[in-house]
Formats: C-alpha cells, sequence, structure tokens
C-alpha cells in the first residue's frame, strides 16, 4: 500500500509518503489509523490528533469501515479548507 501524507501529518511524521505492508489485507481505515502509531513516534505523534485526520482510499474520501486492500493509495490529511 502506498501511503500519502499532507500538512502538519507529514511534518509530525517527517515523510510525504511511504510503502508498507498491511498487516491484515483489506484492513478498514479505522484499523489502519489503529496500527499507524505502531510504525514509530512521528506516526504515534501524528495520530494522537486522529479526531481531525481525514482519509482518502484511491482519491475518495473514506469512512472508517471503508476496506483498504494491499495496492491502495492512502492519503492521510487534516481537514480541507479554502476560499
Amino acid at each position: 500500500m502506498r501511503l500519502l501524507y499532507f500538512a502538519w501529518v507529514r511534518v509530525q511524521i517527517g515523510l510525504d509518503e511511504e510503502r508498507q505492508t498491511l498487516p491484515g489485507s483489506p484492513m478498514t481505515v479505522q484499523a489502519l489509523l489503529d496500527w499507524l502509531p505502531s510504525l514509530g513516534p512521528g506516526h504515534a505523534r501524528a495520530l494522537e490528533q486522529r479526531a481531525k485526520l481525514r482519509v482518502a482510499v484511491n482519491q475518495v474520501f473514506a469512512e472508517p469501515d471503508t476496506l483498504i486492500h494491499a495496492g491502495d493509495e492512502v492519503a492521510v490529511f487534516p481537514p480541507v479548507t479554502g476560499g
């Protein structure tokens, strides 16, 4: 799976993207967010604010029960605002 990080999530983790093998496939978005902090202290810091995060799977906004498969692209980012 390809993970993409944006804004302060990228800053906390220290990466803009990485490839990871899912510990189980398919996996829900909620399970992914539960698992990501185990990847290191930066991931853990970023996920402390989980309620402020949004996730997209293959460029489509995802819900906590959305399934993620091994070849998917998953983006993790704060809410988008603009004007």
